[in-house]
């Protein structure tokens, strides 16, 4: 069984979304960090793609 995206406010920095994404793919949350960082200053997006999951991924109690 797939696990499902979420956000983990608890272990996380901002929202949780890199917790959860972390977690989710079993890697290490800096990793995700380091990644969403390029993807923020490189193709400008990664700010727009870390809101939109800000707002789409539920909570890690809400699943």
């Amino acid at each position: 069984m797939a696990k499902k995206l979420y956000r983990d406010p608890e272990n996380g920095m901002i929202a949780g979304v890199c917790a959860g994404v972390a977690d989710s793919f079993d890697i290490d949350v800096t990793i995700v960090r380091v990644i969403w960082i390029v993807l923020a200053f490189a193709a400008s997006f990664g700010l727009l793609l870390y809101l939109a999951c800000w707002i789409a991924f539920p909570k890690y109690d809400e699943i």
